[in-house]
């Protein structure tokens, strides 16, 4: 048994970084059943956060939500689509000893 349990948070320089809940329609949230899972950290074996566990119909509204949100972003010019995954690369190397982590 450990001593003490990772904190994942604490080491973290932006603990925003640390969502336990699913993104869908452009907003995070919980399963519906308010169910979770562990997340084990492989390293030590001890539990690091505790996140959104989908049934069927969760994982079913999500992808509704996807094919909806990938005609609008098809709809964007390819310049515009390029520019957003540019400022997300940027954003992914800016964090990236956090996510490291």
């Amino acid at each position: 048994m450990l001593d003490t349990p990772t904190n994942l948070a604490s080491l973290l320089s932006d603990t925003e970084l640390l969502v336990t809940k699913a993104y869908v329609d452009g907003a995070f949230g919980d399963a519906a059943s308010g169910a979770t899972f562990s997340v084990t950290n492989p390293a030590r074996g001890d539990v690091i956060a505790q996140v959104a566990d989908f049934d069927r119909a969760d994982v079913a509204k999500a992808i509704a939500s996807a094919v909806t949100a990938q005609k609008a972003w098809a709809a964007r010019a390819a310049k515009e689509r390029a520019n957003i995954l540019r400022r997300w690369y940027e954003l992914i190397m800016a964090a990236q000893d956090d996510l490291a982590i």
